[in-house]
């Protein structure tokens, strides 16, 4: 196991980089501990099959450098760093057996048979394969290759950490929760460093104990899946997690008032104040659909809104609406009275969260 550090890290494919967005990895500085199950969230493009392959030897960055347990590996190949990568896209040899694909990278570093056979049922077992241990994998359904490709990193003792580049994308959308739950098996088991790359909020979630989301290049916020949705620290974190995500008002201070454009908005002195007090002209306020409520006629705190549609989703309800021109989300309870074309919404001031400069800043309580 190893404890990697990313130190002044940042990485560009071109020769000769001039601004930030030159560069797939901007300049940071992150530590996944030993045996800690990470996650890697983030939408295409954001650069984390880059610092995947960047930690794992596929890559040399361009900056900055890579540490394992204190020790510079940058320069270091794959196979001397001790990662087992799993890809997308499964990895095995289809003329071999399951058993032998198990077996090689044993054989690859002459492990005595003796030693290979005991290792091999053992991972066979975990990952429900022991059926298919004489089977060519050849003849494998895509998820039962993907487990083999997995075993391959599991069989050996010497792995430092394990690097999951999207494992499930080509896996049947109903054996990834059962995929998903074996891999957290396998963690709690063996303890070993695992770092799961993936753009679904719901698989990083179930996997990781700890998430790091990536944006634009960098790793804007690091933490538990409660925190990034209670607390989330970069507008795209409130706006990427959830179901739906975060919605946002852009939001100036104008004669002792928050102003959402031409609407004076009914918020506390606490949220005036911070407002105030922001210094930036990119201000904005967060609230969570869960903390909209929403009725049909005036409550105090409320706001006119045009309601667009109501979608009955079972245990509850997601409504559209329009407040200032803008559309919003919120989730209605199930059982929630039925809300006509024009209703009123309140914003819960104790889930309000301010953004300057797209980073959440606290809101002052005197």
């Amino acid at each position: 196991m190893a404890e990697i550090t990313l130190k002044g890290l940042a990485h560009s494919y071109s020769k000769s980089p001039s601004s930030h967005s030159d560069y797939a990895i901007r300049q940071m500085d992150h530590v996944w501990h030993q045996g800690g199950a990470y996650a890697l969230l983030g939408p295409s493009g954001c650069g984390k099959s880059t610092l995947l392959n960047i930690i794992s030897g596929l890559l040399e960055p361009s900056e900055g450098d890579v540490l394992f347990d204190g020790h510079r590996v940058n320069e270091l190949p794959p196979e001397e760093r001790n990662i087992a990568q799993v890809f997308q896209f499964p990895v095995i040899y289809d003329t071999m057996t399951v058993y032998d694909n198990l077996a090689f990278p044993l054989r690859n570093m002459n492990t005595p048979e003796y030693k290979v056979d005991p290792k091999v049922r053992e991972i066979a077992d975990i990952l429900d394969l022991t059926p298919l241990l004489s089977r060519k994998a050849k003849n494998l359904t895509a998820d039962e290759k993907q487990k083999v490709s997995m075993g391959r990193g599991l069989v050996r003792d010497d792995v430092s950490a394990i690097l999951f580049d999207e494992p499930l994308t080509v896996i049947d959308p109903q054996l990834k929760w059962k995929l998903r739950r074996k891999l957290k098996e396998i963690h709690e088991r063996f303890n070993i460093t695992m770092i799961y790359v993936t753009h679904d909020q719901l698989e990083a979630s179930t996997f990781a104990d700890k998430i790091a989301v990536m944006y634009d290049g960098q790793v804007v916020q690091f933490g538990t899946p409660r925190e990034l949705f209670e607390k989330p620290a970069h507008t795209f974190v409130g706006y990427f997690i959830g179901s739906p995500g975060m919605n946002f008002m852009s939001v100036s201070h104008q004669a002792g008032k928050v102003m959402f454009g031409e609407l004076p908005l009914p918020v506390n002195e606490a949220v005036s104040r911070s407002v105030a007090a922001a210094g930036s002209s990119n201000i904005k306020l967060g609230i969570r659909p869960e903390f909209i409520t929403v009725s049909n006629s005036p409550e105090p705190n409320s706001v006119p809104i045009e309601v667009v549609n109501l979608q009955d989703l079972g245990t509850y309800s997601l409504l559209s609406f329009t407040l200032n021109d803008q559309l919003f989300k919120a989730r209605l309870p199930e059982g929630h009275a039925l809300i006509g074309d024009a209703a009123h919404a309140v914003f819960s001031d104790q889930h309000i969260a301010l953004y300057v400069d797209e980073y959440l800043v606290e809101i002052g309580h005197e």
